[in-house]
């Protein structure tokens, strides 16, 4: 389980809208199921240009940022974890093919005869 963790400032956000954030912050855990923790904050400073800033903590103390400022709340949401999934989905390819390549290794080590 994800520890979904929702701060604002210069403001407040209702019930509903945090209800919002979680679920769509939850979506983020199907990328990649070795999330630990998720951290949005919301900063309604400027309440015409909303700012969210999403950190994502994963295993192997991996963690991954972005923010984005946009003309209303969700859309800004959207942005930011548009740009999560980008990360995570370029940090996942890239350990499965770490993985790939070395048990493409070790099965060509298995298969070579070994010289006398």
């Amino acid at each position: 389980m994800v520890q979904i963790n929702i701060s604002t400032r210069h403001g407040h956000l209702s019930d509903a809208t945090r209800a919002k954030i979680s679920t769509k912050a939850e979506k983020m855990a199907r990328l990649f199921e070795r999330l630990t923790a998720i951290e949005v904050t919301v900063d309604l400073e400027h309440a015409d240009l909303p700012v969210v800033d999403i950190k994502v903590s994963a295993e192997h103390k991996h963690d991954f940022v972005a923010d984005e400022r946009a003309e209303s709340l969700m859309a800004a949401l959207d942005g930011a974890i548009h740009k999560i999934e980008q990360q995570l989905r370029k940090y996942k390819d890239k350990v499965v093919e770490r993985h790939r390549s070395t048990a493409a290794k070790e099965r060509s080590l298995a298969i070579e005869p070994e010289s006398e």
